[in-house]
């Protein structure tokens, strides 16, 4: 696929009364599917512009599903008032974590749109961080 589209993805995270917000525009790739949206791009590493990860984003009515992959693999299911258990690689081992979806606001269609989640993790039941991110989709 072609990276035809600007996503502009915003994140933010709070952890233990402190806060965090990212922001990056980059292009990348978006294709409807049956009953589903692929949302794809490259996240180069900010110490070396050689190392990058690729993410995909499979948007369904109810379930949103974040692959990464590289160097480390992780993969988070996030779906409205529910709890998945997740896998998170790290250079120091392998991780389980909790993830409960707070809200989903899908507004995606056939030539992009937005998606906005807002989250919780958690390691063995307890609160690691508060999490939100807006995905915006626009053709070039």
């Amino acid at each position: 696929m072609d990276n035809n589209y600007r996503i502009t993805i915003i994140g933010e995270q709070e952890v233990d009364g402190s806060s965090d917000k990212v922001e990056v525009i980059t292009e990348g790739n978006y294709k409807k599917g049956t009953d589903h949206y692929y949302i794809g791009y490259k996240e180069y590493d900010a110490d070396d512009p050689n190392l990058f990860y690729d993410n995909l984003i499979k948007v369904e009515e109810k379930l949103v599903t974040i692959r990464r992959k590289g160097e480390i693999f992780s993969q988070l299911m996030l779906e409205k008032n529910r709890r998945h258990q997740c896998l998170y690689q790290t250079p120091m081992g392998d991780l389980m974590i909790g993830v409960f979806t707070k809200t989903l606001d899908n507004r995606l269609g056939e030539h992009g749109g937005t998606l906005e989640v807002s989250y919780t993790l958690d390691f063995n039941g307890d609160l690691a961080s508060e999490n939100r991110f807006f995905i915006k989709v626009e053709e070039k």
